[in-house]
């Protein structure tokens, strides 16, 4: 009943709060303009993501999880949430956002949040030590990031991210972390009725407030409640609950060198914009992409069911379907295009 109650309350003060939420950025002129990055055309209010942060932190002084590192958790949510808010306010700079990014995963990791070990086919332990504190650093950081790569289209970033906090809060229930859990639930009910404004045709977008505590958040659940108990691949089951994201930052990063450009700079080669250049709708893509990481939800499921074997199967397979995914886009947009006009209401 725990569960069931601290959803549905974040929920229900989401559905209430996120339209508050929306007057305010338009009182405060935090609009969304077009950029490089985006699709829309118009103005658009954001900042939404403070209807999420303020949910979950309500829910969360509610049910107050006792966990060890709890406390320094929500300190460095704070932090990368103000980050976010001056970002979708006035536009700060790639620097000053990766400094917060860095300070927030710094307070997690020293605050109890590491990466201690992956374990290896063999079944042997490789113990990080010290080098635990920058790799779980850089995990989070990248997450954080990979979440607000993604969110380019409406209601992406929270679809995807309710996807994988409904895997990871089950897996938690499933590996005996009920407190990583509630965590969880409470994150995904304030995400989750977010989305029914988000979702497009958004009245709102979260903004760099939502989209990196979403990425913080997710990063440091994917630590604390998978690295430390999965036996077997531990590293190898928050990877691909996060597959989509991930990709699609690696992607960007190899666009970026190969081209000579920055890390930060915008283009329209994202998987979301790849979808609609193959002549996708808007709402069809985010359904597809949806479906994608949906896929690799199960799959990391199943991986934590696998013998030792079969998991290395597993994961060889899906490294062969990730490419797979992208040449099978092309074949679904024209055989399952009457599906997929199903949820696109707007053609």
């Amino acid at each position: 009943m725990m569960y069931v109650g601290a959803f549905a309350l974040c929920f229900i003060v989401s559905v209430l709060l996120t339209p508050l939420v929306k007057k305010f950025a338009i009182k405060i002129g935090a609009v969304d303009y077009p950029n490089g990055r985006k699709i829309h055309q118009g103005l658009m209010p954001r900042l939404g993501g403070l209807a999420i942060v303020g949910t979950f932190m309500l829910g969360f002084m509610i049910f107050r999880p006792d966990l060890p590192w709890v406390w320094p958790v929500i300190v460095g949510g704070f932090i990368i949430a103000s980050v976010g808010f001056l970002d979708d306010r006035y536009d700060v700079s790639p620097k000053f956002k990766l400094v917060g990014q860095i300070v927030a995963a710094s307070i997690a990791v020293f605050g109890g949040v590491q990466i201690d070990f992956i374990t290896m086919p063999s079944g042997n332990e490789i113990q990080f030590g010290y080098f635990a504190i920058p790799l779980t650093i850089i995990w989070i950081v990248g997450i954080t990031n990979a979440i607000n790569l993604i969110d380019g289209l409406d209601g992406l970033a929270a679809g995807v991210s309710t996807i994988v906090l409904m895997t990871i809060s089950g897996l938690a229930v499933s590996m005996g972390a009920p407190l990583i859990a509630l965590m969880g639930l409470l994150l995904l009910g304030s995400t989750l009725g977010f989305l029914l404004y988000n979702f497009y045709p958004a009245k709102i977008f979260m903004g760099d407030t939502g989209s990196l505590f979403l990425g913080y958040m997710i990063a440091v659940l994917s630590v604390a409640g998978l690295f430390k108990n999965v036996a077997i691949f531990s590293l190898a089951i928050p990877v691909l609950i996060l597959a989509i994201p991930i990709l699609d930052t690696f992607l960007a990063i190899i666009r970026r060198f190969v081209n000579k450009q920055p890390l930060t700079a915008p283009d329209k080669l994202h998987l979301h914009h790849c979808l609609i250049n193959m002549g996708y709708s808007h709402r069809q893509t985010v359904i597809l992409i949806y479906g994608m990481s949906g896929f690799f939800s199960v799959a990391a499921i199943v991986l934590t069911r696998a013998t030792l074997w079969g998991s290395t199967l597993l994961i060889i397979g899906l490294l062969i379907l990730v490419e797979l995914f992208i040449e099978l886009a092309g074949i679904i947009s024209y055989k399952y295009r009457p599906l997929l006009n199903l949820f696109d209401k707007s053609r």
